[in-house]
């Protein structure tokens, strides 16, 4: 007898796959994930798919986002640069919070959730998902989100 898996299935089982790589990125990196730990962390091919930098810059984000992953190529072995707002140059201890968010995206396409990416920053930084959800929110509200 075959076992048919739902949408709602393969939903979770993300989730927890999400919830496993941030858990294993708090463990090799952690406890505390700050610009040198996240720098390293984007080299690191087993817990980010592919080659990724970070660049300052609002001109490709949508108004009130703080970071979005963009493409280098037509296949994910090009790469992504991750652009993040340059209101938070200044607050360098606060983009590992934004750029964990979008490495879901980067790993796993569209097929991934806001519930996925929240899953894992917050495994990655140690912290509760409602608690990374509400430092996310505040970090939104800097740029107009």
């Amino acid at each position: 007898m075959a076992i048919q898996l739902t949408a709602q299935d393969a939903r979770q089982s993300l989730n927890a796959h999400v919830a496993a790589k941030g858990a294993e990125i708090r463990a090799k990196y952690g406890p505390t994930i700050g610009w040198r730990e996240l720098l390293r962390i984007l080299e690191d091919r087993e817990v980010v798919r592919y080659p990724c930098e970070i660049v300052f810059d609002s001109g490709p984000l949508q108004p009130g986002e703080f970071a979005h992953p963009m493409a280098r190529g037509k296949r994910p072995e090009d790469g992504f640069v991750i652009c993040v707002h340059p209101s938070f140059i200044t607050q360098m201890e606060r983009v590992p919070h934004l750029v964990l968010y979008q490495l879901v995206l980067v790993n796993y396409g569209e097929f991934a959730s806001a519930e996925d990416a929240e899953t894992f920053g917050a495994a990655a930084l140690g912290l509760v998902r409602d608690d990374y959800y509400q430092a996310l929110c505040g970090l939104a509200d800097q740029v107009g989100g």
